[in-house]
Parts: structure tokens; sequence; C-alpha cells
């Protein structure tokens, strides 16, 4: 699989997220600003669909209708609660104020955005209340958020995560920090100064996280760790679980930004952002993972 979207003048598609509804699959992702603007234009949230997981066609875009969206959004989280898809996403641009929202859709395409967003933002001397790459996952009665935030320098970027009861609406009153220290946050020589992109399944009553570790282009590359109950990480491995490629290879810039698919046969599927070219260009790429002994592998195509 090789996605981008080409609307906006580059080929830029970043940061996924993948839900099967209605019989095929949604994607959403991460549309940076107009080619040829520095930049200064908004971030948005595209969305396309596919049959098999790998063909994917353009449907649309979320639009931005609230003050807190000005600047943009991006980065998006999805997950199927109950028929509808709960889309969990970052305003952009905001700097040390960027913070979660929420929106809600029954087709997949049309959300409706909720009132109190943003509806998180971490508090404590720990971090400088940003909050960004929105993951949701239901553990235990619960809804998990786990979102990324910085250091009170803004400096290194760290893992936080949220609970929320399954059924309160998810507005900014039903969220509650589950972690007053960051749970996880960069060691390893590889991950530099930053976890991000936190990418949750569960398997066997354990819940696994794909991250990435070290900023865009650095190389990010995705790590793995392991939880027993969503707050205490222990690592995989002390490599990365998928590195960037080779020089002159489409990802040799990076691997990073994952998101952890399980369809309903019980495969999972890691999706990433990869580039060759230093961040100039951006696509999303796909690759089945296996299991054996509680580990993860990459089975290659």
């Amino acid at each position: 699989m090789m996605f981008t979207d080409l609307d906006r003048g580059r080929p830029f598609a970043k940061d996924p997220a993948v839900v099967k509804h209605g019989g095929r699959y949604l994607l959403y992702y991460s549309i940076g600003p107009q080619a040829g603007t520095d930049d200064a234009g908004a971030w948005g949230i595209g969305i396309a669909a596919s049959e098999d997981r790998v063909s994917w066609s353009k449907l649309g875009e979320v639009p931005l209708e609230q003050q807190c969206e000005r600047n943009g959004i991006c980065a998006p989280g999805a997950v199927v609660l109950d028929g509808r898809i709960h889309l969990f996403y970052q305003t952009y641009g905001n700097g040390p104020l960027d913070a979660i929202c929420h929106a809600v859709s029954e087709d997949g395409i049309r959300f409706e955005k909720n009132g109190s967003n943003p509806v998180f933002r971490p508090t404590g001397q720990w971090n400088n209340g940003r909050a960004i790459d929105a993951e949701a996952i239901p553990f235990r009665g619960k809804l998990l958020l786990y979102f990324a935030t910085r250091d009170p320098q803004g400096r290194i970027q760290l893992q936080g995560v949220a609970a929320a009861e399954l059924d309160s609406g998810f507005g900014r009153e039903a969220w509650t920090q589950a972690c007053d220290a960051p749970i996880l946050r960069p060691e390893l020589p590889w991950e530099e100064e930053c976890i991000e992109a936190a990418a949750v399944c569960e398997r066997d009553g354990r819940l696994y996280m794909f991250y990435g570790g070290a900023y865009n282009n650095r190389p990010q590359q995705i790590g793995c760790a392991v939880s027993d109950d969503g707050i205490c990480w222990t690592r995989l491995f002390d490599e990365p679980f998928l590195p960037n490629g080779e020089p002159g290879s489409w990802n040799s810039s990076e691997s990073g930004h994952p998101f952890l698919f399980t369809d309903e046969d019980g495969r999972t599927y890691l999706y990433d952002q990869g580039n060759g070219d230093m961040g100039r260009s951006w696509c999303l790429s796909m690759t089945e993972i296996g299991w054996r002994d509680g580990l993860p592998f990459l089975i290659s195509g």
C-alpha cells in the first residue's frame, strides 16, 4: 500500500487512523497547508475509503467549524463505539495551547463536533499543558485517551493518558487524567527527545503500544511497549520495531506516526507515514503484523 493526497499541491498525507464501518474501511489522515504558502495555511483532516485496506479513494475532508479550529486540525485518532465513529483530533498552530477535540459520526463522513471542544489538555508540573496525537481505545469499561505532550520547557515530547466513562459523551468534563507523570518518555538513543503518536491495541488482556520515537525526519522510527493496566509501560525492544528505510528508499527519511488496526478476522496491520525527501512529501503505508509468544513481528510481503 502507498497512499498520498495531492489536493493541496504536493504529495501530503500524514498521521493515519483506520476503522471498518458500514462494510468498508475508512482512513483519516492529516493534510498539510497549500503548497507555496510557507506552511502558513491551515492544516486539515482528509477522509478516504477502501474495500481492501490497500487501495484508497478520497471522500472529502473534515471541515473547520469551531473557533478552536481556526488555525487548523490534524493527527486524528478514530474508534468505533456502538456503531458510531468517534474522531479524536488536535488543534494545530497554537503551540502549548494545542489540545484534543472530539467529534462523532453515523456515516464516517459527516461529523458532529463536541460542543465543549477542546475536550482535553493535561495538567501538572511535569508537562506544558499541550495535548496532541490522540489515540482512543476502550479498556476495562473505560475509554483511554492517549496523548503526547511536552516537558515544561517545551523541548522533550512525552506520552500521557486520560480516561472517561464509555457512556459519558466524551465532553470536557468527562475526562480524568490517569497519570501524574509521563507514562513513557524518550530513553533509548534512537528515541532522542521524542515519544509520540501512541497506537494501542489489546491482545489477551494486555495493551500494546506502537509509538513514534524521535522527531520527524531525525529519522522518526517506530517502537513498541506493553502494559497490563494502560498506565505502566515496558518496552519490548531496544531497537526500533519498524525502522526507516535504506538510503534511496521511499521512507529513508522516516517511518513514523503509527496506527494499529485490527480487522474482524483478528489480523493486525500497522499503518505509518514516511518519506524519502526530508519532509517535502509524505505518504502512508501499511505492514501486516504477526504475533508469537506475546511479541509482535513484521510479516514480510
